[in-house]
């Protein structure tokens, strides 16, 4: 996969939007990687932010996290402060509904960055942006396999499609671009999707074309990746984002081709309405 080609038009844009980023300090506790990102924001687009949630309270000891852990006071005072900053020093506006995992604490992060904003907008459970969901389908056979294998593992081995109950790769990550897709904002507006590192991290091997990832790529609390398309058909668009600092694109046919190659048919995928796949 190649990079966001920089011609001349987008190089100007990427540096008319760098004079806008601002001077002022990030929020504490907020990875690095998202401040080098918003400077690589382009101008006007329907722009998502699909984000880990903001710091939670910690897993037991064998490193699993519970649905049930809430956000710590620092996750809560992050996850404000953030939205007050990206609602204060970005020329895009978050008045727009979000979307959310129906855990807690996902929820509680888009309600809280929603809050900074000076916003209170309707926050829509989307059951793709949790588990069971955009990777496992047969959870009584999945979580048994998570908890032998531990969480790398476990995305490595759906990334490489030796996994039992679950998507086929191409499959999971097409259905979340299928969800944002259909939420899209306006021009000019950031939409928040907030989810779990599990289906994160996914996502982005999908997106990167990738089928094994380490712990260096693991998202932290509230480390996001930004997300647009061009104005075309879902299956003729390309999908942009921006993730650590870098520019990427993916056409949307390349996951549909890869799907269609490794022998699925096409009724299985969460498609927006309009799209007629034969």
């Amino acid at each position: 996969m190649s990079k966001y080609p920089i011609n001349t038009q987008s190089k100007l844009s990427v540096d008319k939007f760098a004079s806008h980023t601002p001077s002022a300090p990030a929020p504490s506790h907020l990875p690095d990687s998202m401040i080098s990102s918003v400077s690589l924001l382009p101008d006007n687009k329907r722009l998502i932010l699909f984000t880990r949630h903001s710091l939670r309270e910690r897993s037991d000891g064998n490193g699993f996290a519970s649905y049930q852990l809430p956000l710590t006071p620092k996750g809560r005072i992050l996850a404000k402060s953030w939205g007050r900053w990206l609602a204060g020093h970005l020329p895009y506006s978050l008045d727009v509904d979000s979307i959310s995992s129906p855990i807690g604490r996902c929820i509680d992060t888009a309600q809280l960055m929603q809050e900074g904003a000076g916003l209170q907008r309707h926050i829509a459970h989307q059951s793709l942006l949790v588990e069971p969901g955009s990777l496992v389908t047969e959870p009584e056979i999945a979580n048994v396999v998570f908890k032998e294998i531990g969480v790398l593992n476990f995305i490595n081995r759906f990334l490489q499609g030796n996994l039992e109950g679950t998507k086929n790769a191409y499959q999971g990550g097409l259905d979340i671009l299928s969800l944002f897709y259909q939420h899209q904002p306006q021009h000019g507006h950031l939409m928040l999707a907030v989810s779990h590192d599990t289906l994160l991290s996914a996502f982005l091997a999908v997106m990167l074309d990738v089928t094994e990832i380490d712990w260096n790529d693991w998202p932290k609390m509230m480390e996001g990746v930004f997300l647009w398309f061009d104005d075309k058909p879902f299956d003729q668009a390309n999908a942009y984002f921006i993730w650590r600092g870098e520019v990427y694109i993916r056409p949307v046919s390349t996951l549909l081709d890869g799907y269609r190659a490794a022998g699925f048919h096409p009724s299985k995928l969460l498609l927006p309405p309009k799209v007629k796949w034969t």
